[in-house]
């Protein structure tokens, strides 16, 4: 096993180059590996619908989880081929896919349409929730008698209706072919399915757990590896699924170790105690790479640093305040200083491979300190405190960006204090302190309402815990969710953009997030542009 007992004086330093050791199975060449991570799972489980995390991104893609169709990890995350062979519209609100034949769950049952069925029924995903577009066809006929609800948290429930606000369900055409039908037209069903949440699970070992836990700790899946230990708050164990589909996996043994400090993480990887050293900070790259045998890799991701408003807190209820938080930042300053320049200011909460979707013309609220002071004067702010939730450096720079924004909203008049809490729980929870909190939207697919709608919109997350509302913006929600007229989303997208980021601010933009991760030049290996870690065959090697 590896060596653990080893330890380098000061992180960064250029020390001797320690090869990390790499455990082989007595009847096995394959290596096995340590990952330091931040953090494994927020909600200490590994269910895909609970943990819809950044953290959750690195531990599921590509290891466990899998879906019909696939994003290309390491060439531009198009959509690739993944547990279906091929897709088709078959109108506005029907998609059929093609499943692939023989593929393996971990327990060696084979995959079929049962499977998928079950994945998006009302047992795993919706529960007692219902579409909106057409409530009376959910088939509650089709739920499994007896089973009911195993315990399963609501927050699936809620996760399962956000990302699939209208499905009715998923129907079997034969043992290898289904099709998705929607309650209304959707252009976007083919990113929903393959969008972080839509994996498939094997149906039998769902059924047979004694409790929702107990599956939720040890899914069984498709993926090229599977659950041998999960500690939850310490470490994750993968063993290799030897029956994969994508051919026999190159790691015999995968194991997540939580290492919170950035400095253990260093100190572990100069010392041969791990492989991969994950969130990195853009100041410890160049410490690292002064030893030749090191190298980090990474950079830009598809999820976007945020701060996120409290409008029913007392001196967030005008728009004005919100607005002159917005305007009190300095962007570029926090790029350099904290970023080294390796990352950028988006255009507002988007990404270029919306593609036409994409608002080009579009930024982010300008640096005004002028224009902050004047609309904190309109408001008729008079100081009060404006409390501002952060964990420890879940993200990277966490504590040191929030450090330079509160001294950015000091400048100009504002009084917010910093509240340091434990877990997401307690930034979330609805308190008469509730003010301001980070927070990070992804992309999950290449249009719009995978973020804007999903994270903001009447079931986002931000309006189901009572921070932000808007009437107009809910109503444009809808629309962008069933129009196919792609020149009048665009323009709906606008207007969401404009009341969500400037008139009535729901959140603000910071930055782009951006993730490296160190390892020895000696293990080859490709990062993605993710917090995904692909260990799948063909991209890892001595």
């Amino acid at each position: 096993m590896i060596n653990i007992t080893r330890r380098t004086a000061l992180a960064g330093l250029a020390a001797p180059f320690i090869m990390p050791r790499f455990a082989l199975a007595q009847a096995d060449n394959r290596p096995s590996i340590v990952i330091a991570v931040q953090k494994t799972a927020n909600s200490n489980t590994l269910d895909v619908l609970r943990e819809q995390s950044n953290v959750g991104e690195r531990i599921f893609f590509s290891s466990l989880w899998e879906g019909l169709i696939g994003r290309d990890w390491l060439n531009g995350l198009g959509r690739v081929p993944l547990l279906a062979t091929e897709w088709r519209r078959i109108d506005d609100t029907t998609v059929e896919l093609d499943l692939r034949k023989g593929v393996k769950f971990h327990n060696g049952d084979e995959m079929t349409a049962e499977d998928v069925a079950f994945s998006f029924g009302p047992d795993r995903m919706f529960g007692d929730t219902l579409p909106s577009a057409n409530p009376k066809t959910l088939p509650y006929s089709e739920r499994i008698p007896g089973l009911g609800t195993k315990e399963v948290p609501p927050e699936v429930f809620g996760v399962a209706r956000r990302s699939w606000p209208n499905l009715i369900k998923v129907e079997i055409v034969d043992k290898y072919k289904v099709r998705f039908i929607n309650g209304s037209p959707d252009v976007t069903i083919e990113g929903r399915i393959s969008r972080f949440g839509s994996e498939i699970m094997n149906r039998r070992a769902f059924v047979e757990a004694g409790k929702y836990i107990d599956w939720a700790r040890k899914p069984v899946t498709t993926g090229p590896y599977m659950v041998a230990e999960y500690k939850p708050d310490q470490s994750l164990t993968y063993v290799a699924h030897d029956d994969y589909w994508g051919g026999r996996p190159p790691i015999k043994q995968i194991k997540f170790v939580e290492v919170p400090e950035v400095s253990a993480r260093v100190n572990g990887l100069f010392a041969g105690d791990f492989h991969f050293a994950c969130d990195i900070p853009p100041d410890q790259i160049s410490l690292i790479e002064k030893n030749p045998a090191f190298e980090v890799q990474g950079g830009t991701i598809l999820n976007h640093r945020i701060t996120v408003f409290d409008k029913t807190y007392p001196a967030l209820a005008d728009a004005r305040v919100r607005r002159a938080m917005t305007h009190a930042i300095d962007r570029q300053s926090i790029v350099e200083s904290l970023w080294a320049g390796r990352t950028v200011i988006p255009k507002g909460l988007q990404w270029t491979y919306y593609d036409d979707m994409f608002i080009n013309d579009w930024e982010v609220p300008a640096f005004d300190p002028k224009l902050a002071q004047n609309l904190l004067k309109e408001a008729g702010y008079k100081g009060e405190v404006i409390p501002y939730r952060l964990l420890n450096n879940y993200y990277t720079n966490q504590v040191q960006t929030s450090q330079a924004l509160v001294e950015m909203w000091k400048s100009v008049g504002l009084n917010i204090e910093i509240q340091m809490k434990e877990n997401w729980s307690q930034i979330m929870e609805r308190t008469p302190t509730r003010g301001v909190r980070d927070w990070s939207n992804s992309a999950p697919f290449n249009d719009p309402v995978s973020s804007i709608v999903n994270s903001h919109g009447p079931n986002g997350q931000a309006q189901q815990i009572g921070e932000w509302t808007n009437t107009e913006f809910n109503g444009l929600s809808n629309q962008l969710e069933t129009s196919t007229d792609r020149a009048k989303r665009k323009e709906i997208f606008r207007r969401m953009l404009t009341i969500a980021e400037r008139e009535d601010p729901a959140y603000t933009v910071l930055h782009q997030n951006a993730t490296f991760t160190a390892k020895p030049k000696a293990i080859q290996w490709k990062s993605a542009p993710a917090f995904a870690m692909d260990f799948r065959k063909g991209n890892f090697s001595l």
